[in-house]
């Protein structure tokens, strides 16, 4: 029989790999799906891949691989015995098979027996050897089979790493040299020395210098100022504004290029002003824990609607997502999202299509793990209900679990790659980002939230306007406590809170600001003063407001309540507020109206260019070249742009940051010589042009080599599409080649109407009138902008994410969603009808758009 064996296995020998030290093996959970050892199919691991599949998945990738030698795992579940044999030690077939395989934690030990058993299995006659089985099968296949049973699941693989990386102490912690130079950091008020970022604030810990960090792909960061100040004093380590808290805080050395520790942060804070001591002190003594502890256990059993007695619900769209452990923030958003048709289309309606055409590692493909997560949410087949009426009390879903789409959006993510805890705003930018860079050339459901906000900006002294516009996902909207009903209540309980802190005496019972939905969307509204604004009318920098209103309204509305401030003790804070958030809305009144006929424009004038007073004569600096941001080309060049097309944007947007550049370049992309490089005639234009070039360059300064345009029309692409794909590429015959999948061939006049229309519609974002039909899209290939989906500005609430706790980086988020007429409560992997949702008490509202009828 060994014989046999030897010899049944000898074609595969070739494609049985033992897993190196690198090599995750993911025998817990299926690729496609939640099956896993459990399941009544078992789980399938490639013994080349170490993927792991269920049984309706493994054929396929069987198909796709060629790969044909599976290990099967299957965990068999029992209740113990009653009775006399209840004592009795239940017996397992294979004691070490799945020796690191954590057990579900959805059954009681206690209660529950398990036994294990593991074979492998050749594909596609499906032929069956049992494991262990040493001596029948040759030493490679028992020393890689042995391997794989022992290996650690990839999840916990990748939980210790992540925590492995927060243990790092910087060498510079100790020894930090800080300047006595009399900087005090105030507690609000921040912004970038350099320019007028106010997020990704970072604060120098030698000379207190607040400056800005890089900018990301998903909008968040800044213009990279906090990186060039380093660069030029090498003052090592910087703590992030935001993540101050008396528990520490996010440092970063600039030198050892990674995320570290500073065992001496509070020291170093308090140089410039940050009392962390004290704050422990407080905390410690008492006088903060009580005030802040009792409002919040009264917030989590309100948000929970803890003491009633929910009914559960099971079945398609009430499917449960296991916490991970501060996780909570993933699992409402993407509840949120898969309850919008759009997102159900994308990735649960195109789900066998998604899955055909996955890659060969399937873990790492964005789409294919948004769409096993939507499927387990939409289909039902992880929230059944129980089998006895009498137990539906006792009776809980499973749900399903995230960790395959965790690991794979917060790869290379220095705060979401870590097990924190983290703010579910924050991930829901992050997430619809991802949609947006991996919808290229196909439906793209975050349409659905993309709006244009106009902003007028307008100079005191001349009253001169300007007007712009800008794209954004989310309104962000102040909680004004001047404007709260009980401000007399609010007075009276800070008179009684600080006189107990001066008596060290029991606070009094917390209030709750209760302020109206009318005064937080008017704080939006209000004209706001722009700092060191620079009037082009007067060649000088000047008193200026900005006022923001709706060019565009979604077709789902996104609200943000912004609860999170820091007192002047610098303590880390959620304000404790209620706001009477409507059920259906109306921002009609909002809708933007472009320049008036009585307005008088500014000048299109750029500021002067500051030039460095060191700048030296070399290659690239003649007099003619113009001057370029190089940190903001290689930000943008690092998201996989053309270098060439990088410098266009850079130039044309003025240097005025990667933000402003990227928004140029997601306009321009279409072009066919966007990735052209850079031409100027002699005499340089007042005022850049709107097109991808200026005017004159010539149209063969960038032609691609005959070569590769004749491999790629040998594989029967028009030659006209294979030269736009190798410009756009920067001539790379690889990413050619996945640009021309991506972008399906346009019909001739739209190529042709490209450079046309991107001169005639200079002002596309502009409303020349308000009429507007119920849902009006604006076309998808449009170089005048970005895709749109305009209507009515009316609206009805449909979903909110609430959040408990002091702070948005702890506590716990659940969400409610109205579905089938009423509202639902999504806590973890717990379903239920709500009784009471806590309108009054979210942080992130979601609203759909009424139809005009």
């Amino acid at each position: 029989m060994a014989a046999d064996l030897g010899e049944l296995l000898v074609p595969y020998m070739p494609t049985i790999r033992v897993p190196r030290t690198g090599d995750r093996v993911y025998k817990s959970e299926c690729a496609f799906s939640f099956d896993s050892p459990e399941s009544e199919g078992g789980l399938y691991v490639c013994m080349n891949t170490f993927l792991g599949f269920g049984r309706e998945h493994v054929e396929r990738h069987y198909r796709k691989t060629g790969q044909s030698v599976y290990m099967h795992l299957k965990r068999h579940v029992k209740e113990k015995a009653t009775g006399a044999a209840a004592g009795a030690i239940p017996r397992r077939r294979n004691g070490k098979v799945f020796l690191d395989l954590e057990l579900n934690r959805d059954f009681n030990g206690e209660d529950y027996e398990y036994e294990d058993e593991a074979k492998l299995v050749i594909f596609p006659d499906h032929f069956e050897i049992p494991l262990p089985n040493i001596e029948e099968l040759p030493a490679l296949v028992t020393i890689a089979c042995d391997a794989v049973l022992n290996a650690p699941s990839a999840y916990k693989k990748q939980e210790l790493e992540s925590w492995e990386e927060e243990i790092q102490v910087s060498k510079h912690a100790r020894s930090l040299r800080q300047l006595d130079n009399g900087v005090r950091i105030p507690p609000s008020g921040w912004k970038c020395q350099k320019c007028e970022m106010r997020e990704n604030l970072w604060l120098n810990l030698t000379d207190g210098a607040v400056l800005c960090g890089k900018w990301f792909f998903d909008g968040s960061g800044g213009n990279g100022h906090a990186l060039d100040h380093f660069k030029e004093t090498k003052y090592p380590l910087a703590v992030k504004m935001e993540t101050i808290t008396p528990d520490g805080a996010d440092v970063y050395s600039f030198e050892e290029e990674e995320a570290v520790l500073d065992p001496h942060i509070s020291e170093h804070l308090s140089h410039f002003g940050i009392d962390m001591l004290q704050m422990q002190k407080k905390t410690e003594n008492g006088h903060h824990t009580d005030n802040s502890s009792r409002p919040r256990v009264s917030e989590w059993e309100v948000i929970q609607e803890s003491g009633m007695k929910l009914k559960a619900v099971f079945g398609s769209g009430y499917t449960g997502v296991k916490n991970l452990g501060n996780s909570c923030y993933l699992g409402t958003v993407i509840q949120v999202l898969f309850s919008i048709p759009d997102f159900q289309r994308m990735y649960v309606g195109n789900l066998q299509r998604i899955f055909d055409y996955s890659p060969l590692d399937p873990s790492q493909d964005f789409a294919t793990q948004m769409a096993k997560l939507g499927h387990g949410l939409l289909s039902g087949q992880y929230s059944k209900p129980p089998m006895k009426s009498e137990l539906i009390e006792q009776h809980q879903q499973k749900g399903v679990s995230p960790r395959m789409l965790k690991a794979l959006v917060s790869r290379g993510h220095p705060e979401l790659s870590s097990n924190r805890q983290q703010d579910a705003h924050e991930f829901f930018q992050h997430i619809v980002n991802l949609v947006e860079r991996n919808s290229a050339g196909s439906e793209n459901p975050s349409d659905v939230f993309r709006f244009l906000v106009e902003e007028r900006v307008q100079c005191c002294q001349t009253r001169r306007v300007r007007y712009t516009q800008r794209v954004d996902y989310c309104i962000q909207l102040p909680a004004p406590i001047e404007a709260a009903t009980n401000r007399e209540e609010l007075v009276a309980y800070e008179t009684k809170r600080r006189e107990a802190e001066e008596n060290t005496q029991a606070p009094p019972e917390p209030v709750t600001a209760r302020i109206p939905f009318t005064a937080c969307l008017q704080a939006f509204t209000e004209p706001e003063n722009v700092p060191n604004f620079w009037s082009s009318a007067l060649q000088a920098k000047s008193a200026g407001v900005k006022t923001s209103r709706f060019s565009s309204f979604p077709e789902y509305l996104v609200l943000q309540i912004k609860k999170f401030t820091f007192g002047v003790d610098w303590v880390p804070k959620k304000i404790d507020l209620a706001i009477d958030v409507p059920d259906f809305l109306d921002l009609s009144r909002l809708r933007a109206t472009g320049l008036q006929t009585s307005e008088e424009e500014l000048p299109d004038l750029l500021p002067p260019i500051v030039l460095p007073e060191d700048t030296t004569d070399n290659s690239m600096g003649s007099i003619d070249s113009p001057e370029i941001d190089e940190a903001a080309v290689m930000q943008l060049a690092e998201m996989g742009f053309p270098l060439e097309a990088c410098r266009k944007a850079v130039y044309y947007t003025g240097n005025m940051g990667p933000e402003m550049a990227f928004n140029w370049i997601i306009a321009h992309m279409e072009e066919p010589d966007f990735a052209e490089p850079l031409a100027l005639p002699s005499m340089m234009d007042p005022g850049p042009s709107t097109s991808g070039s200026p005017t004159g360059a010539s149209p063969l300064a960038n032609s691609p080599p005959e070569e590769s345009i004749s491999i790629l029309t040998s594989m029967g692409f028009p030659r006209t599409h294979s030269i736009q794909a190798l410009k756009a590429t920067n001539n790379n015959l690889e990413r050619a080649l996945d640009w021309i999948f991506i972008h399906p061939e346009q019909e001739e006049s739209d190529a042709l109407s490209d450079t046309a229309d991107t001169q005639t519609n200079d002002n596309a974002f502009s409303n020349g009138n308000n009429t507007h039909s119920d849902a009006t899209l604006s076309p998808d290939r449009d170089a005048s902008g970005p895709r749109v989906k305009d209507g009515p500005g009316r609206y009805e609430l449909f979903a909110f994410i609430s959040h408990m706790g002091s702070s948005t980086m702890s506590g716990h988020y659940v969400c409610h969603i109205k579905k089938e007429g009423r509202w639902v409560i999504y806590n973890d992997h717990k379903v239920c009808l709500s009784e009471r949702p806590p309108k009054d008490l979210g942080y992130i509202y979601f609203y759909h758009r009424l139809s005009s009828s």
